[in-house]
């Protein structure tokens, strides 16, 4: 069935025959009828008992005109969705885990207020799979760490972001890379840009980490290094709202590598209805760069 068809259906069923309905359609009655006798086709039985001029439904005709309404309905209902140039729908958005903690419960929290029509859907995980996700049209949009490298992509710097590398409380005092040459540390997986960030600052000073423990949370993390298990490195905004933050000890690390921003990016020319009103939103507050 095309929804042509079921248009047709419908102002025949209304008007009661075929003539008020070509008038209706703005189309000649020859093309109504065809169209009402190749979706009977189609569909097996008569949707009409003919009567000289006039046109009456039949049983099977009212439970189609039920399901017709119903599916033209939200036909329209999703072309206006769609084509509004207010915030409605479906709103994909991935962020790393760290900024989705922290940064992003109170944003969230004022858009959905703002557009309640909006259907936001927030998934975490390191910037690569973030990436990956936006180019294959998972997300609309992600927040990663660092503006994009992509030719596909754009975006805008939203939040200053301090890294801090943490340690047990009785460890004696860390300056460079070389004073910890050798140390356990924990991170998350390989593709975590804050892991790969650690990685450089050892190699830098020409020094290396020891042992690498994969970690699946901060709390993790936080827990393994306060036993004095290791080191790791760590945005401190997230080291903030913690419950442990009090049973680690934290070190400024020297420019570039303690400070880095978070980006939040979408494909070029895909700035949409529900993209543009969190993007005014970020615009609008002083934590924006």
């Amino acid at each position: 069935m095309e929804l042509t068809q079921l248009e047709v259906f419908r102002a025949i069923a209304e008007e009661g025959s075929v003539t008020a309905a070509a008038e209706r359609l703005h189309r000649v009655p020859s093309n109504i009828s065809t169209r009402l006798r190749q979706l009977e086709e189609e569909l097996g039985v008569a949707l009409f008992s003919r009567e000289k001029l006039r046109l009456h439904i039949t049983d099977a005709g009212r439970t189609l005109l039920d399901y017709a309404a119903r599916i033209l309905a939200l036909t329209e209902e999703a072309r206006e969705r769609v084509s509004s140039q207010l915030p409605a729908g479906i709103f994909t958005l991935g962020a790393i885990e760290s900024t989705a903690a922290v940064r992003l419960p109170p944003l969230i929290a004022r858009y959905h207020q703002t557009w309640p029509e909006v259907e936001l859907d927030l998934s975490t995980g390191p910037s690569g799979e973030m990436i990956d996700g936006l180019l294959a049209g998972r997300f609309s949009a992600v927040f990663i760490d660092g503006p994009p490298k992509h030719p596909q992509l754009e975006g805008m710097a939203v939040f200053a972001e301090e890294m801090v590398l943490i340690t047990s409380l009785n460890h004696p005092p860390v300056r460079s890379a070389a004073d910890i040459a050798g140390a356990t540390i924990y991170a998350f997986r390989a593709n975590c840009s804050y892991r790969r960030l650690f990685e450089n600052w050892f190699a830098q000073d020409n020094a290396a980490p020891g042992k690498i423990f994969e970690m699946e949370s901060y709390h993790g993390i936080v827990a393994c290094v306060s036993a004095g298990a290791g080191l790791a490195m760590i945005p401190a905004s997230m080291l903030q709202n913690m419950p442990g933050r009090d049973s680690v000890k934290a070190w400024p690390l020297a420019r570039p590598w303690g400070e880095l921003h978070i980006w939040l990016v979408w494909r070029k020319g895909n700035l949409s209805a529900n993209l543009q009103a969190i993007v005014n939103m970020l615009n609008a507050e002083d934590q924006t760069i």
